[in-house]
């Protein structure tokens, strides 16, 4: 069984599934998990204030045990420094995307609350701001981000996983929660 370390980044382009791959890793170990959209966004898709945001943040990773689903940009210099793991979910475009774009149709036809009560709506998937056109904005920047991450000896260590598969076995491989007196 693979010990898991105290304090975890799942990090993986729009629709790669971080939410669902931290959901499953925290389950198997008992680590707590944050999902940060929950953080983020307000009711209405309103997006919460940056200096929150990294209040909350800076809360959540100077606690001894985390796992994290995402780090946005404005405040990963708060969470990189504190992971121990990176698991990186680089997988193809064409993956994530058809991953995306089901999640958030499926959304917006049943209107199944996200976070904090928000549902996707046709008129968001169309705009020019949606998250199906952040995913092609950001896709290579974050693609890089982790790939970069991986090669480089300084910083936590990280795990690629480029097949969905690859990463299942590896969470089947998980030691279970850690016993605390």
């Amino acid at each position: 069984m693979v010990e898991v370390p105290d304090r975890v980044l799942v990090y993986g382009v729009t629709g790669s599934g971080k939410s669902t791959a931290a959901s499953a890793i925290g389950a198997r170990t008992g680590h707590p998990v944050t999902l940060v959209d929950e953080l983020t966004w307000l009711p209405g898709w309103v997006p919460v204030e940056e200096d929150e945001q990294r209040r909350i943040i800076g809360e959540i990773t100077s606690g001894e045990r985390w796992l994290l689903d995402s780090s946005y940009g404005a405040w990963l210099d708060l969470v990189l420094p504190r992971a121990q793991l990176v698991v990186g979910l680089d997988y193809p475009r064409w993956l994530s995307l058809a991953r995306l774009v089901r999640r958030t149709v499926s959304g917006a036809v049943t209107r199944e609350p996200r976070c904090n009560g928000n549902v996707e709506t046709w008129r968001a998937i169309v705009r020019r701001d949606s998250i199906i056109v952040w995913h092609f904005r950001s896709f290579a920047r974050k693609r890089d981000r982790m790939r970069a991450w991986a090669e480089s000896p300084d910083g936590p260590e990280v795990l690629l996983f480029r097949r969905p598969r690859d990463l299942e076995a590896w969470i089947a491989s998980l030691a279970g929660p850690r016993l605390t007196d």
